[in-house]
């Protein structure tokens, strides 16, 4: 190892050792909110209660997003191997959360340790996976490195890198591209997200397109959205999974609009994040609506639910009810510098799009959606407004644009299928080889 990599990565792991208890507080302190921060904590150190153990395909999804994912691939990847066992990592509470409902008798999850040499050691020692699967963006300095070495297979699935978090990369190639040199497979998303993952040393890249196109909306959530709508007898305007700095603009604007309607739509914002479904009713209060928290019922919104100015989508993995709830929807994370949410999942389940300028984090996917008439493209949040109460206004181009939407996301699965296969075979081959020494 070149003495300039040793130095880099030793500071690196240094500096994640310092910030460690720093770390554990800020744990502990947003398990006020979330309580699955606080469980199993010892995780993190790479500490286990359990016995030892081999053989688990290991499959890595950080957050929510990256969970459901990997659903499709991990039913794929089931079909395949009938008998495999799954070790399914996390970073955060709502990846957890989601991830609990993909497991089968046999299966165990846990947190992804903390990059530091010693938690990733324990972790690779009490497992020793076949295989590790990681989704998208997760390459970690000391982790992958260290699988390598025990020759465990790592295949980059679902991978995405777009061109700002490649020159981002550039500052830290010592340590990072080490790391991305040590993936046995790389399955990118599109074309060029395989060219910036070469560049940043990627040995062997696939182009296998994205598994979120696989992801079917609950049926039962659809038809219960679409119910509501028809119980409200009014337009409906989603604010789609938005990021803090996006709501105060967005209400100033929906203020501005809503005093020169007839017949206001009524507006549903669903945050991203759920420690800040408060921070986000008060600024809606506080810009003079008269809001329904979808926490306060169950499956029918009473009537003061319906004859409100605005809902706030407090709950979680509940998108598609929204989406069908919603005629159209205004895209989070693309109206400030955040990358963009995911819009595939919007168009699956029928519902066009209006997306801002911002959509790094789903480049090829935004292209592709406008292109095909599944979304539209604005400069700012009141262009967005506008475009979208346009479209509210007009009937018969809300359903061309719906049924684009469906045709739009059946167009391109198939992704889960190709990475299970890849996985497969490259389970296949490392199984004729004899397992490095720990």
């Amino acid at each position: 190892m070149p003495w300039r990599v040793r130095a880099a990565r030793s500071l690196y792991s240094a500096l994640l050792v310092l910030a460690q208890p720093l770390y554990l507080l800020r744990l502990w302190w947003r398990g006020r909110a979330e309580p699955l921060y606080r469980e199993a904590i010892g995780e993190r150190l790479g500490r286990y209660r359990d016995a030892p153990s081999s053989g688990w395909l290991w499959l890595h999804a950080v957050s929510l997003g990256e969970t459901r994912a990997a659903a499709a691939l991990i039913e794929a990847l089931r079909a395949r191997r009938p008998g495999l066992r799954l070790l399914l990592t996390h970073s955060t509470a709502t990846g957890r959360a989601a991830g609990q409902e993909l497991l089968r008798e046999g299966d165990r999850q846990t947190w992804l340790p903390f990059d530091t040499p010693a938690a990733v050691r324990r972790f690779l020692v009490h497992f020793e996976p076949a295989i590790g699967v990681l989704m998208e963006t997760e390459v970690w300095p000391n982790l992958l490195p260290a699988a390598q070495v025990r020759g465990i297979p790592l295949v980059l699935a679902n991978a995405r890198l777009s061109e700002k978090s490649r020159r981002r990369g550039e500052r830290f190639d010592a340590i990072l591209r080490p790391a991305v040199e040590a993936l046995s497979l790389v399955l990118a998303q599109s074309e060029a997200d395989a060219q910036r993952l070469r560049s940043a040393g990627a040995r062997e890249v696939r182009v296998c397109g994205n598994l979120k196109y696989d992801l079917a909306p609950d049926a039962a959530l659809l038809e219960r959205g679409q119910a509501w709508r028809a119980a409200l007898a009014r337009p409906v305007l989603l604010f789609a999974v938005s990021r803090e700095g996006e709501e105060a603009p967005l209400l100033g604007a929906w203020a501005r609009l809503r005093s020169t309607l007839a017949a206001p739509p009524l507006l549903v914002i669903v945050p991203r994040h759920p420690q800040r479904f408060d921070e986000v009713a008060a600024l809606m209060r506080a810009s003079g609506l008269n809001i329904a928290r979808r926490s306060d019922w169950g499956e029918v919104p009473g009537a003061a639910a319906l004859a409100a100015d605005a809902w706030l989508g407090d709950s979680m993995r509940e998108m598609p009810l929204y989406y069908g709830l919603a005629q159209v929807a205004l895209l989070g994370g693309s109206f400030a510098p955040l990358g963009g949410q995911n819009l595939i999942e919007a168009a699956a389940c029928g519902c066009p799009v209006v997306m801002g300028p911002h959509t790094f984090n789903f480049a090829e996917a935004a292209v592709l959606a406008e292109a095909a008439g599944a979304a539209l493209r604005v400069e700012g949040i009141e262009a967005g407004l506008a475009q979208a109460l346009a479209l509210l206004g007009d009937a018969q181009r809300l359903a061309d644009a719906g049924e684009r939407c469906r045709s739009f996301a059946a167009e391109h699965r198939g992704a889960a299928q190709r990475m299970a296969d890849q996985v497969s075979s490259c389970w296949t081959e490392v199984q004729t080889r004899v397992p490095s020494p720990a």
